[in-house]
This record gives C-alpha cells, sequence and structure tokens, in this order.
C-alpha cells in the first residue's frame, strides 16, 4: 500500500529526465507517474518509504540543479490523490462540484491531499498540468458542506497559497457540466 508520495517538478524535459534517473538509483522508490507537460515541464511522482522517498527526492533535486521549481514528500497521503492523478475515481451521484486552480503543479497536490482529508468528498481529477499552460487543478464532488470544506482546505493548505488561481463550488451542477469534466 502506498502511503508517502514525493514530487519534483522542474522547467527542463533534459534535466527532468536526468533528476528521475537519480532518484530511481537514490534509494527503492517507485515510479507512479513521469511526464512532460506544458510549458516545457517535467513532473516526477514516485512512492516509498518516507525515508526512501525523502532521500530520492534530494538526489533528485540536486541532479535537477537551477531547474527545480518546486518539490513536495507527503507522508501519509490520502489514496484518492493517485487515483485523481489517474482520472480512476467515478462518484456514485454528484450534489456538488467543487474546482481548486493553481499556478503549481505542486500546490494541487499538497491541496489534494488536504481536502480528501478534510471532508468525506471524492477527488475526482487532479490534473498536473498537461495542456493547460502548465496550471494544474484539482475536481471533488460530494454533499455541499464537505465540498466548501475541503476546497477551503485545500486553498488554505500552507504549500498552496501564493499558488491559488481560483476556487469554486458549484452546488447541483447540471450533469452537462458534470460530463464536460470526463
Amino acid at each position: 500500500m502506498m502511503e508517502t508520495i514525493g514530487f519534483l517538478e522542474l522547467n527542463s524535459i533534459a534535466k527532468g529526465i536526468e533528476a528521475a534517473d537519480a532518484i530511481l538509483k537514490a534509494a527503492e522508490v517507485e515510479l507512479i507517474d513521469v511526464r512532460a507537460s506544458c510549458p516545457g515541464k517535467y513532473h516526477i511522482l514516485f512512492t516509498g518509504e518516507v525515508a526512501a522517498v525523502q532521500a530520492s527526492l534530494e538526489a533528485g533535486k540536486a541532479s535537477g540543479d537551477g531547474f527545480v521549481i518546486d518539490s513536495v514528500v507527503i507522508p501519509r497521503v490520502h489514496p484518492q490523490v493517485i487515483r485523481a492523478i489517474h482520472m480512476s475515481n467515478a462518484p456514485e451521484g454528484i450534489n456538488a462540484v467543487g474546482v481548486m486552480e493553481f499556478f503549481s503543479v505542486t500546490a494541487s497536490i499538497y491541496a489534494a491531499d488536504a481536502a480528501a482529508k478534510a471532508a468525506d468528498v471524492t477527488l475526482l481529477e487532479v490534473r498536473l498540468g498537461t495542456g493547460i499552460g502548465g496550471k494544474s487543478f484539482v475536481v471533488l464532488t460530494g454533499e455541499v458542506a464537505a465540498v466548501n470544506e475541503s476546497v477551503s482546505a485545500g486553498v488554505s493548505q500552507e504549500n498552496a497559497k501564493g499558488m491559488v488561481v481560483s476556487q469554486v463550488v458549484i452546488p447541483s451542477p447540471r450533469k452537462e457540466i458534470f460530463d464536460s469534466l470526463f
């Protein structure tokens, strides 16, 4: 079971590939997602034991040199975060939809984890900057009060502050809006 994730965001694809190699060579970790994204960024998401993830992240940051934008280690990450990155959460019913938008991809991971832990919501998607100019966003659903609480917790998360573009909670969204998310 995945408990700790590491994430490294760089503004160079070549240095990102080199950093991913350094991450894998530094300690026993497993890649979850590695990709180039807009505008010429590179993201590395990996998992392992806390100490291994921390050691690998440090190796990746050292390899990435001056190209590192941001990084994170989240012990005890909420399991919905990874499913939402892979867009594999399907909700039963929709009462409200919340959206948090960020300038930083790393901020969306922090916010998604905080939101999932704050209330009984389902993370639908964590979009990591691909095709949206390097920004990121988190989409979640649940009861209106829970969505409000989760969005508030996500955008208030210390590591997301200053990176928030916008956030909304839409009670009783039209079916067409919900369908457009997938």
